[in-house]
């Protein structure tokens, strides 16, 4: 543990004493968000900006006493996916794990209308501050029409091209892609670049679900690199992982062509949540070609027994090549024909509705599932010891791939509840895997700095005033795979534009979150 430094008096305008504050935090252990050393100080806000970091001697009309806690940087999860935040505006979920700020349009799906979609948070309110990527796959489905295999014509180019410089104009922090989701899993390189350049044009990034995380993942960094290198554009890996048993053990291989993109001068960074289950549509683990088009279209071919019998076969080979035996690794969170099915394995599901485990009837059961419209998913395919050592990479941002939770609701991924908590509980105080302030640098200047939030992620005079409080000691993640709707603990405080949304542990009425822009002072 890092000894606590004083720092020094810092003076804005006028001697501290003299001037008073909307709020002044006392006596916390200061983390600035940089990772430097932690500091004992106070923090003076004035309005929705820190006025002063240090000792402050002025008064405020609301005073927190942090004595044996730490302030930081309010947490910012640049890998959302909160497009409904305007029907769950407290995003409660996010704010009691030190969460202020949130990226969504993550995977390919966003509104693409980014002003309508910033209007409707001003007028409903928000907990959280939100910024946006806007979404490839959305922009393709709105200009194509559907899940298409085909390419776009010219002009369907052109608006796509339109479509994301006026997402851009309007704020959007850059473009992101899904490449296993319809419709990006069927658009190819080039099309990805030309819409990537319009986004670079404007000062965005690339944020890729690329299209492979097994061993095919190689190729799809490969892809990844050439679109940053072409496009002349940041790329972001979302949510950096390695899944199934046949890709485990090859993270020195991932960090391998990364560092070499980034020897080319390519700005390659990557966000990461902290378990080892990911959460996506149970329908992904139907080959692509099947899902082409509508609903209908799927049950049509399912129908055909020959066209079936070739589906059937594929996924037979997918989980043979992945070493996982069978889909019991597969978890259903939310179905919505059949809630009775949430929190049971697809081998349980199986089981269940069919009264046998076999793979054929795992099978049965993924496709009856695709059919009625999909599920989400939990998959639990991944290695402790890749997550560690992705983890301590200083590119790699901690990021909650969730949205706002209703709390109670089916049986979700329990990092939309503690995935910051887990990481300061677990991996920096339990384990030690990082020092507390490396831990917050990466949730918060970071963030800030990739995504071009400037004025946020860090204890600085002039910058916005978002900050959380929280014992080290006491930070936990309660919630399980099994019974996820548990707040995070520990966090006591949480400012947001200068305004206090959980005060002494209680949430407050105040909704002062806003959209935020890319280059937003």
């Amino acid at each position: 543990m890092h000894r606590a430094y004083l720092l020094p008096l810092l003076l804005i305008a006028a001697p501290l004493g003299a001037q008073e504050f909307d709020l002044v935090i006392r006596n916390a252990r200061l983390i600035d968000g940089t990772g430097t050393p932690a500091a004992t100080g106070d923090l003076a806000i004035r309005g929705d900006r820190l006025a002063a970091v240090g000792r402050v001697a002025g008064r405020g009309r609301v005073e927190i006493d942090a004595a044996g806690r730490v302030a930081a940087p309010g947490f910012i999860d640049v890998h959302t996916h909160s497009e409904d935040i305007p029907q769950l505006p407290l995003a409660e979920n996010f704010l009691r794990m030190g969460v202020t700020t949130i990226v969504t349009g993550n995977c390919g799906t966003s509104r693409v209308d980014v002003a309508d979609f910033f209007d409707t948070i001003r007028r409903t309110g928000t907990g959280v501050n939100v910024a946006t990527l806007v979404g490839q796959g959305s922009v393709r489905g709105q200009v194509m029409g559907g899940s298409f295999m085909r390419p776009p014509t010219p002009a369907e180019v052109e608006r796509m091209r339109e479509l994301v410089a006026q997402a851009m104009k309007d704020g959007a922090v850059g473009m992101s892609t899904g490449l296993i989701y319809l419709p990006g899993t069927y658009t190819k390189t080039d099309e990805l670049i030309e819409l990537a350049k319009v986004a670079a044009t404007h000062g965005g990034i690339y944020a890729s679900h690329m299209r492979a995380e097994t061993l095919k993942i190689f190729d799809a960094i490969d892809e990844l690199v050439r679109i940053a290198r072409e496009a002349k554009i940041r790329a972001q890996v979302s949510h950096i992982k390695l899944s199934g048993p046949s890709a485990w053990g090859r993270t020195e291989e991932v960090v391998a062509r990364l560092v070499a993109a980034r020897r080319e001068g390519l700005e390659i960074n990557h966000d990461q949540y902290l378990y080892t289950a990911s959460s996506t549509g149970i329908s992904t683990l139907v080959p692509t070609e099947a899902r082409e088009g509508t609903a209908e279209d799927f049950r049509t071919r399912i129908a055909d027994p020959r066209r079936k019998a070739a589906i059937v076969d594929e996924m037979k080979r997918t989980v043979a090549a992945g070493k996982r035996g069978d889909y019991g690794y597969a978890v259903i969170a939310s179905y919505r024909r059949n809630p009775a099915l949430n929190g049971k394995s697809i081998r349980e599901a199986a089981r269940i509705t069919r009264g046998e485990e076999s793979l054929d009837a795992q099978i049965e059961t993924i496709l009856e599932i695709t059919a009625n419209g999909g599920a989400q998913g939990v998959f639990h395919g991944m290695s402790e010891d890749d997550l560690r050592k992705f983890l301590v990479l200083p590119e790699t941002m901690i990021a909650s791939d969730a949205g706002p939770r209703r709390f109670g609701e089916a049986v979700p991924h329990p990092r939309g509840y503690g995935n910051n908590a887990q990481l300061l509980g677990r991996y920096v105080r339990d384990l030690g895997v990082l020092s507390l302030e490396e831990g917050v640098r990466k949730m918060t200047s970071l963030p800030a700095r990739t995504f071009r939030l400037r004025n946020r992620g860090e204890l600085k005079p002039g910058f916005v005033a978002d900050i959380v409080v929280f014992d080290p000691a006491k930070v936990e993640d309660p919630s399980k795979f099994d019974d996820p709707h548990h707040y995070a603990k520990g966090f006591t405080d949480v400012i947001v534009n200068g305004v206090p949304v959980i005060r002494d542990g209680a949430i407050t009425p105040a909704r002062p979150g806003r959209p935020v822009r890319l280059q937003d002072e």
